[in-house]
């Protein structure tokens, strides 16, 4: 089955890109649930959560710094913003490609879902 995100990145589907680099593509979410809701993908195809290795370390640390980058480049650095990481259907991952939710701009609740 082809993957969306994959598409995306290869830029057969079109995305509103907010940054770009050798690894990394971020977007925001075309269904967002908070005012800055942007999804940080890896280029390379990894599954799930659950597909991660030892070697993908930098890149998991790559987005987690890039989702505070855009928060803060967003002005949501003081007041806060959260980021997500859904791991298979029963929590919420609908597209299967790694990709890490960052959203702001919104009081979050806890427990989430």
């Amino acid at each position: 089955m082809p993957c969306l995100f994959c598409h995306i990145v290869e830029g057969r589907i079109p995305a509103s890109k907010v940054y770009e680099d050798a690894d990394l593509l971020a977007f925001n979410d075309i269904n967002p649930q908070a005012p800055m809701h942007v999804l940080i993908v890896p280029k390379a195809h990894i599954a799930t959560a659950n597909d991660l290795t030892v070697e993908h370390d930098i890149l998991v640390g790559a987005m987690t710094r890039r989702a505070a980058a855009i928060a803060r480049e967003r002005g949501y650095h003081a007041s806060g913003y959260r980021t997500v990481l859904n791991c298979n259907a029963q929590a919420g991952q609908t597209v299967f490609h790694l990709h890490l939710h960052v959203l702001g701009g919104r009081d979050m609740a806890w427990p989430p879902g």
